[in-house]
């Protein structure tokens, strides 16, 4: 199958600002996405009004009419959510070939000449699912450029510690790869699979997690976990009590080993300093600091990426003045 037959689209359920939701949908467009499936998780009317007008986007309002027709009732955790609209779009008749779910603050980045189109062609026919490696922003430290500086970090788990704490020796011990949300990633999956369900990160077919899965190596899914310093303090009571950092996620090292979750660090940190316990912690692992960029780069672990996205969105939505 030559790349140019290959279609493939992402499903997203998104409670961001128009500006936020319309970024995203430009980028993707822009690097060649056939159908993007919005779900709008709040009322939106700004966002709603410039989706519905691209021909290549398919938006749902997931108000009450939505949720008893499809669910009976809205599920209260954002997952639920997000996995039921996933499916929901994944039953619809087949527009594309292949289908990944990714968040509002997740760009897929093709590195050098791939594109996403050509890296999906390339695998295998018995290939079913192909597993998308994050990459994590850093926050910019005033320094004027229109880079976005990102951390990686080694797939390899004892490399990966080893790295960790070369880097973050204050945090090392709470920390998977100095990141502060997911290293596994996400995942691409075909659009024939009877029985398939789809889950945040994964999907499961027969009892089976990911089947048939190869590495996209010439993608890199770029996650802007904490854009700024207020961005971050912005979610992050959130994402301690329903997210990222809620208590019953594991921690990165054993407690046997001295590791706490993020949940029990931040608790910590507040309960010591307060603000400036979080701030303390956020300037040594978020900041694009020199010394910073300076150490990840030393282990290949250093992106600098243009990403572009208000040029993006007033490309794709040029009637839009938010």
């Amino acid at each position: 199958m030559g790349s140019s037959a290959v279609k493939w689209g992402l499903v997203s359920t998104l409670k961001a600002t128009s500006a936020d939701i319309l970024n995203f949908c430009a980028f993707h467009l822009d690097q060649g996405a056939h159908r993007l499936y919005i779900y709008l998780d709040n009322d939106n009317p700004d966002a709603f009004k410039a989706l519905k007008s691209h021909s290549k986007i398919r938006v749902t309002q997931c108000d009450d009419r939505y949720w008893e027709k499809t669910a009976r009732t809205r599920p209260v955790k954002h997952q639920q959510r997000q996995s039921a609209n996933a499916m929901h779009a994944y039953q619809k008749r087949r527009e594309v070939d292949w289908l990944a779910h990714i968040d509002v603050d997740e760009f897929i980045w093709p590195l050098e000449n791939a594109t996403i189109s050509n890296q999906l062609s390339a695998l295998p026919a018995t290939c079913l699912t192909a597993r998308l490696r994050p990459i994590e922003a850093l926050a910019p430290d005033g320094t004027p450029t229109d880079i976005t500086y990102f951390k990686a970090c080694s797939a390899d788990r004892p490399t990966r510690i080893r790295q960790t704490s070369e880097v973050y020796p204050t945090y090392a011990n709470y920390l998977n790869g100095g990141f502060l949300s997911h290293v596994q990633g996400k995942t691409f999956f075909r659009t024939d699979i009877e029985g398939l369900q789809i889950r945040i990160h994964n999907v499961f077919l027969d009892g089976e997690t990911n089947p048939q899965n190869h590495l996209l190596d010439g993608l890199e899914l770029c996650h802007l976990h904490a854009k700024t310093w207020q961005d971050w303090l912005r979610t992050y009571r959130f994402r301690l009590d329903k997210g990222s950092y809620r208590a019953e996620l594991k921690p990165a090292m054993s407690a046997e080993k001295g590791g706490l979750t993020l949940h029990q660090l931040f608790a910590h940190l507040e309960m010591e300093n307060g603000e400036d316990g979080l701030r303390h912690f956020f300037n040594e692992v978020c900041l694009a600091t020199p010394e910073l960029r300076q150490n990840l780069a030393d282990q290949g672990n250093l992106r600098a990426l243009s990403l572009h996205l208000t040029r993006k969105r007033a490309l794709h939505f040029p009637d839009f003045m938010g």
